[in-house]
């Protein structure tokens, strides 16, 4: 049994009972609700879904060219950033849309600095009776995002600050009066373990790294490390000290970064442990300390002092921007952003030195010329114009995103949505679609009602402890008050055991992320990638074909940013 599904013009084939669609999709669109409802039901778990333009073939060739040796893992400033930004616009321009900036051009600039951290460099700590000298990448990483030539820490005083959260809608404050400026400041990395608060499970803003050094920032601290536990942080050791002398980027800052901390970092948990007996104090004891409401900061009576050398450099990278004009309301934006930016090279490798980034995220940089594909074949334009949104330095923290979020090329209050794609499902079929961030936005309705006409459910997070929802490029449009929409890969997947979903993407987080052997493998199976993006159009095609406003919810806290853009 076939149904046909009509979106702007482009049919999509839904094949019920697991067969292949006909060669001809031209068919006649049906209206018998009796047949969409039995195409949803029990056959639902074998529907395969293709787009006109969508197909796994040509997905799987973009990401190859994205993530071949030649891009050298396309990090912003580098050769590899040229070859990555002449791609996409001869794409997008062969696809038919239009530069995306409406001063004309495919690009919009994002002021980039530059930083590296030039060895030796050694944290020395010290009780007065004895020191440690910690080892970089062995026990810690650290940088200074200061734009100078070197900063210098002497003497400064250890002070353990739990979760460092100041969560006043919680009642959390993990700092109270203490004056803390001047001081290095230890964080345990995620929030505080307690099931009613602090999103339960779910790591909330407060958990993060990047919240931890914006915090020690205000406080005036001289430093801040991030005890790093691989549960609660989601990702292992190597993924942050496997370089810690490579460049690391920042948006170029009007006071060169000065009202930072002068340095910032991480440090593993069995180092932390070893600090902590040296001041006498029991690590794991501490940790449980913090996990209470009321906690105070802990004078470790250790000082620490460190000297970093910075190289810098400031630089021009780019977001990709395209566009398909809107037929009735032009005005009016509906994006479809992924980040095309990876890791780079690293000269100090043996044999393998590109971190190709095939899944993170060449997948998804390929899926918005997919997308762009499926919308310029469709015969009708959308009612409100569509972007197409590559941007650059998420690794370095979400900047080009935060770019232009900060200095967006359309109004936010113009803006419907923003829809992010991060690494594609490269595994199979599944019936549903992971929502990071489920429950946010009125979003989540209309995906519900996509999902449901392509015989596929949506569901949340099922490791909402890692904090996803502020770790890829949606979070810089919420944080501007722009609904944002962020469908990860499912995890039941169709003809295969239960587990199977989350056993590959903990394999995946344990042997590929952030390293040089994330490249595109020989079992990779993209149809279900295919049908993650069928969805992804439909459902820009349903924002950009109507004349909605999706709100956040009621308890989102990017409702009343949201208010203030587009009032009631």
């Amino acid at each position: 049994m076939y149904r046909w599904l009509w979106a702007g013009g482009v049919t999509l084939v839904v094949a019920c009972g697991g067969g292949s669609p006909p060669d001809d999709t031209a068919g006649s669109v049906t209206d018998d609700a009796g047949e969409a409802n039995a195409s949803t039901g029990a056959a639902a778990e074998a529907a395969t879904v293709s787009a006109v333009g969508i197909g796994a073939e040509t997905l799987l060739a973009e990401t190859l060219i994205l993530s071949s040796d030649e891009f050298e893992g396309r990090a912003p400033g580098t050769a590899g950033e040229e070859l990555t930004v002449s791609y996409l616009i001869e794409r997008f321009s062969a696809l038919g849309a239009v530069p995306g900036n409406p001063d004309g051009t495919w690009v919009q600039d994002v002021p980039l600095v530059g930083i590296t951290a030039r060895p030796p460099q050694n944290l020395v700590v010290s009780n007065g009776a004895e020191t440690l000298a910690l080892e970089p990448a062995a026990d810690y990483v650290a940088v200074s995002k200061h734009v100078v030539d070197s900063v210098t820490v002497d003497g400064a005083e250890f002070v353990f600050v739990g979760y460092g959260a100041r969560a006043p809608e919680y009642d959390w404050d993990d700092f109270g009066d203490a004056d803390l400026s001047g001081k290095i400041l230890l964080f345990l990395v995620n929030d505080p373990p307690i099931d009613d608060i602090f999103g339960g499970p779910a790591m909330t803003y407060y958990g993060r790294w990047v919240y931890k050094h914006e915090i020690a920032a205000e406080l005036g601290a001289a430093g801040a490390l991030v005890i790093h536990e691989t549960g609660p942080a989601g990702y292992p050791w190597e993924v942050i000290g496997a370089t810690p002398f490579g460049e690391s980027f920042d948006l170029a800052a009007q006071d060169d970064n000065l009202g930072r901390a002068a340095f910032e970092g991480w440090v593993r948990r069995a180092t932390a442990e070893t600090i902590f007996g040296m001041a006498g104090l029991d690590f794991e004891a501490a940790k449980q300390q913090a996990a209470v409401r009321g906690f105070e900061p802990i004078p470790l009576g250790l000082t620490g002092s460190i000297e970093i050398r910075n190289e810098i450099r400031r630089i021009d990278s780019r977001n990709v921007v395209a566009k398909v004009e809107g037929s009735e309301a032009p005005d009016e934006v509906v994006i479809h952003v992924a980040h095309w930016d990876h890791l780079g090279r690293d000269e100090s490798l043996e044999g393998d030195q590109i971190f190709n980034g095939a899944a993170d995220n060449a997948t998804g940089t390929a899926g918005l010329i997919e997308l762009a594909r499926a919308y310029s074949l469709s015969p009708e334009p959308p009612r409100r114009s569509v972007l197409f949104l590559a941007v650059t330095a998420e690794e370095q923290g979400l900047l080009g995103s935060l770019h232009y979020a900060r200095n967006p090329l359309y109004p936010a209050a113009q803006t419907v949505a923003a829809l992010n794609m991060d690494v594609l499902n490269q595994w199979g079929r599944t019936r549903d679609l992971t929502i990071v961030g489920l429950g946010q936005s009125e979003l989540d309705d209309i995906g519900a009602e996509v999902a449901r006409e392509l015989g596929r459910t949506l569901a949340p997070d099922p490791e909402p402890e890692k904090g996803f929802y502020y770790r890829s490029d949606h979070f810089a449009f919420a944080r501007a008050g722009i609904p944002a929409f962020y469908a990860d890969p499912g995890v039941e997947y169709i003809d295969k055991p239960e587990g199977y979903g989350l056993q590959k993407r903990n394999e995946y987080t344990t042997n590929d992320y952030h390293k040089v052997s994330d490249e595109v493998k020989p079992d990779w199976d993209m149809t279900g990638a295919v049908e993650d993006l069928a969805f992804v159009y439909l459902m820009g095609r349903t924002l950009a074909d109507g004349d909605d406003w999706p709100a956040w919810s009621e308890t989102s806290e990017f409702r009343a940013l949201r208010e203030t853009q587009r009032p009631q």
